[in-house]
């Protein structure tokens, strides 16, 4: 299964709240870091809700490991 890889590229400062919420959420706490999530409709919303701060990759499961 396809997975995503989230970076945060941008800071939270100034946001609204709900988009720092989100970020926590995806498990970003901090500019260049990085998570890997499974490409599910529930991560697709909450990276839809702070495009402007993140960079999302598609990685298959060989690259991961």
């Amino acid at each position: 299964m396809a997975q995503l890889k989230v970076t945060q590229i941008r800071s939270a400062i100034g946001t609204k709240p709900n988009q720092r919420q989100t970020l926590r959420s995806l498990g970003l706490k901090r500019i260049n870091d990085s998570v890997v999530q499974e490409d599910r409709p529930e991560i697709r919303g909450m990276v839809a809700t702070v495009p402007h701060l993140v960079r999302v990759e598609t990685v298959t499961v060989e690259e991961i490991s």
